[in-house]
């Protein structure tokens, strides 16, 4: 085999007729697309799901569901993650500035902290939210939880 014998695969290649160049040609004048109608005209494209004027299934189908513009995210924290930041930073008294300079939270998230994990060292936490077998596991060392 050398590189002169290379062809593509057979039927992969698809040769586009050339549409346009006079009579001669056998697809001049109307270039192959018929007379008159939407589809003979330049500049033809349907929208995306238009149905030919029927109602779109888009617009057919029921909408359903409810997004509550009240609700407050929050962001998780385990214990298991405050211990990993005591052991690694030496901190006694965990606030939402204090995870957020060592990069577990954003700028405007509110924390909640949640009960997977144990904790070693009793330490004070402070959080916008938090579970209540996280409470436990906190006072249960000695520690305290504070709610912002």
């Amino acid at each position: 085999m050398k590189l002169s014998n290379l062809k593509p695969a057979k039927g992969s290649v698809h040769r586009s007729k050339r549409v346009g160049r006079g009579e001669g040609s056998t697809s001049g004048g109307t270039s192959g697309r018929g007379h008159k109608g939407q589809k003979s005209r330049s500049g033809n494209s349907k929208k995306i799901g238009f149905e030919g004027g029927q109602m779109p299934l888009q617009r057919r189908l029921p909408k359903y569901g409810f997004t509550n513009f009240n609700r407050v995210e929050y962001k998780p924290l385990n214990l298991d993650a405050l211990q990993a930041l005591v052991d690694k930073a030496g901190i006694s008294e965990i606030s939402p500035e204090v995870l957020r300079t060592h990069g577990l939270v954003s700028k405007n998230d509110k924390v909640k902290i949640l009960g997977r994990g144990e904790l070693k060292s009793a330490i004070q936490v402070k959080a916008h939210a938090f579970s209540a077998t996280a409470v436990a596991a906190i006072e249960k060392i000695g520690g305290k939880a504070e709610k912002l």
